[in-house]
């Protein structure tokens, strides 16, 4: 891999999150206790609005919050709403990218999609033209995740999805559904998107049919989860690619830091920079309003609340996930600030 941001990232995460440099894990009562102070501190902000993009999701009620805590052997701590079912969009990102890591090897994502962040909206179709020998460029932004849903070795437009679904529903440690409402209000209205995949598939960095690739993309994108889902597919990969409730292995435990040196750089939108340096943890966010962020080698912190900001972050989410990684000082680079 060359040396870049994420070459760096990766090597920080590796040998400050996972070998455990932050040996003494908090308290169960401290991390119930930070869970439900941030609950609290951001229950009544008003800031952002539901993403519009997608039709459905301004239905959303948008004063939902929850956060939650899970431990690499899963226990949970939780406050708010965190039973709610929303859709998981751009957070299931990392995890079909681990798929195709644990289908082909990690090199793949560098050689067929790239991993570089593009500094640009996450669907932005000018990235494809700027990055000319690349195209795709991160598996993080709409243009490297259809690529990478193409790229699952399947036999059939329904086998991919089978297995897209399978390996997310693995990380959760439960079934998950499609939420068919959402499905059909994202894909009668994904112009961009299907602009981005035929735009991939003629340049020759799309490896399946563009329009099976946007299907199963979208499905994606509209599976339901909860923030305890999220937060247990995070504590999967703190737990190194095993489930922590039905320790089944997921993913490779030697492709988990590649993939949280991609969702460190990229995770965020094009707030990935700000994001690292006030928080320090990798993490994925999603229009939907859910955002998970890993401590590597101990726990996840997942919060979900459907009001945005420009970025496309949500605001509540954000704020109660970058306090509890201040307030127990976990960042992978050293402690952060509160």
């Amino acid at each position: 891999m060359k040396k870049t941001a994420v070459t760096v990232a990766m090597l920080a995460i590796a040998t400050l999150g996972v070998t455990g440099v932050n040996a003494a894990d908090p308290a169960p009562k401290d991390l119930q206790r930070v869970v439900n102070e941030a609950h609290a501190r951001y229950k009544n902000l008003q800031d952002g609005k539901n993403a519009d993009y997608i039709p459905i999701l301004t239905k959303t009620p948008s004063e939902l919050f929850g956060v939650v805590i899970a431990t690499r052997d899963g226990r949970l701590y939780t406050a708010g709403d965190v039973d709610y079912k929303f859709s998981i969009q751009s957070v299931s990102k990392p995890f079909t990218a681990a798929l195709v890591m644990t289908q082909q090897g990690p090199k793949v994502l560098d050689e067929k999609i790239g991993v570089e962040p593009t500094g640009l909206p996450f669907n932005s179709r000018l990235a494809i033209e700027l990055y000319k020998d690349q195209r795709s460029v991160n598996p993080l932004v709409n243009a490297g995740a259809i690529a990478a849903v193409s790229l699952v070795q399947a036999t059939s437009e329904q086998d991919r999805w089978n297995k897209v679904l399978g390996n997310i529903s693995d990380f959760a440690g439960t079934p998950l559904t499609v939420l068919e409402d959402v499905y059909e209000s994202e894909y009668t209205t994904s112009f961009g998107n299907r602009a981005i995949a035929n735009l991939l598939y003629n340049y020759e960095r799309l490896y399946s049919d563009p329009e099976e690739a946007m299907r199963v993309y979208t499905r994606q994108c509209s599976i339901g989860v909860s923030a305890k889902d999220l937060a247990i597919m995070g504590a999967t990969l703190a737990n190194l690619g095993v489930n922590p409730l039905t320790n089944k292995r997921v993913m490779n435990a030697d492709d988990v830091p590649e993939l949280l040196a991609v969702m460190a750089t990229a995770g965020f939108y094009d707030e990935s920079g700000e994001w690292m340096y006030t928080a320090g943890l990798p993490a994925k966010t999603g229009v939907g309003g859910g955002i998970v962020a890993v401590v590597p080698g101990r726990f996840a912190i997942a919060a979900f609340s459907p009001r945005l900001n420009e970025a496309g972050n949500s605001v509540r989410a954000l704020n109660a996930i970058r306090d509890i990684a201040g307030e127990l000082g976990v960042g992978v680079f050293g402690p952060n600030p509160k």
